[in-house]
């Protein structure tokens, strides 16, 4: 006899319920990359099944998703329901709080995608609305709306900006061949996707190996589209003065290195509007405590093994993008994504969880999340 599925395993919400937030996280994917240090959240306003008004938060310091949907249904917001990815915040920040503004609509009621982690929030959004006699239903998509903010949930909950680690590698595990040779590994379709992928971060980090190697320029590589702040972290500074990076006006650079180090290249590279900040000891987990406090949520991770090794032991990567690509270079000093981790046994190895693949033109992606810190020797 087949066994019911229990009430944890049903989903929450009508299937029109989960189409409506379904379309708040799409609304709010289009200011991804704007909002640091502010989530991403969209909102619908729905009246006799018509949704009659929508609206996102564009950046920090602009009103919020639900002031602009419900703006834009006017009257027909009186009686109607609200869905919105995150709960309304109940407090005075940039902007006045948002559960006054749906109070003051006379909403029926709010769908809530996930509560807001933030301790200024944390429930009281909720209650408020509860409060003055709103009907509110939380939880719908909730797996889809925690994932969309996963960066801003990681920020709040360990104030740290969320790393995440992206290499392609071949079939047989390489990033170059044994000469340093990597242009290009994946596809074309690959390569988009990670174009796209560095406009909705913050920031994009490599090492001085890869600027003197790849001279890579780390945009989004298109015109309409925002590019990250470019980050290198190098200890010596032995970088080259003609590089992609320093062309600022393309995109913004910041080199970080140790402090005392060239002074002569720290005044070059100013001259070339690049900022440079001296950050001792330089090391990942330094870097990304520093971003916390410049507002990044999200920090892409393109460097070589070396750093990504170390980004990995200092916690400082809590997601990995690996792409791979089906050819096979060989080559036993051909260099991996990840350098030594000091790992000698099998059963030390960092397993991801939350695993998820899919395939890009002739590529395959795989997506999955570290929870493990070691220490290196």
């Amino acid at each position: 006899m087949d066994k019911s599925p229990s009430e944890e395993d049903l989903p929450i919400g009508t299937q029109f319920d989960r189409e409506m937030m379904q379309q708040c996280i799409a609304l709010a994917r289009r200011a991804l990359g704007r909002t640091a240090p502010n989530p991403l959240v969209g909102a619908v306003v729905v009246r006799d099944g018509e949704i009659v008004g929508t609206g996102f938060h564009p950046q920090a310091g602009a009103p919020h998703a639900e002031v602009f949907a419900l703006k834009e249904a006017g009257e027909l917001a009186r009686g109607a329901t609200l869905y919105v990815n995150l709960e309304p915040c109940n407090h005075h920040g940039r902007t006045p709080p948002c559960s006054e503004a749906v109070v003051a609509a006379g909403v029926a009621k709010v769908v809530v995608g996930i509560v807001d982690p933030n301790p200024l929030v944390a429930g009281s959004g909720i209650a408020r609305l509860q409060q003055a006699g709103i009907e509110v239903l939380v939880g719908v998509e909730a797996a889809a709306c925690q994932q969309l903010n996963e960066a801003f949930i990681h920020r709040i909950l360990h104030q740290r900006s969320f790393g995440i680690l992206k290499y392609a590698m071949t079939l047989d595990g390489k990033i170059a061949t044994s000469t340093g040779h990597s242009a290009w590994i994946t596809s074309t379709d690959a390569r988009q996707e990670v174009h796209q992928l560095r406009a909705a971060c913050d920031a994009v980090i490599v090492g001085g190996n890869t600027v003197r190697r790849d001279n890579p320029q780390l945009t989004s590589h298109h015109p309409q589209a925002r590019n990250p702040l470019r980050i290198v972290m190098s200890r010596t500074l032995d970088l080259p003065t003609e590089a992609h990076l320093w062309e600022t006006e393309v995109a913004p650079t910041l080199v970080l290195t140790e402090p005392g180090v060239d002074r002569s290249l720290q005044s070059f590279l100013q001259k070339k509007q690049v900022e440079v900040v001296e950050l001792a000891p330089l090391t990942p987990a330094q870097v990304m405590a520093y971003l916390y406090d410049r507002q990044l949520l999200s920090v892409l991770w393109e460097c070589g093994g070396t750093l990504a090794a170390r980004a990995i032991a200092e916690g400082a990567v809590q997601k990995v993008l690996a792409f791979i690509a089906p050819k096979i270079v060989g080559g036993s000093a051909a260099p991996s994504p990840v350098g030594e981790l000091g790992l000698e046994n099998m059963n030390e190895a960092l397993v991801l969880s939350s695993v998820s693949w899919r395939t890009i033109g002739s590529d395959c992606l795989v997506e999955g999340y570290l929870s493990e810190v070691i220490s290196l020797p």
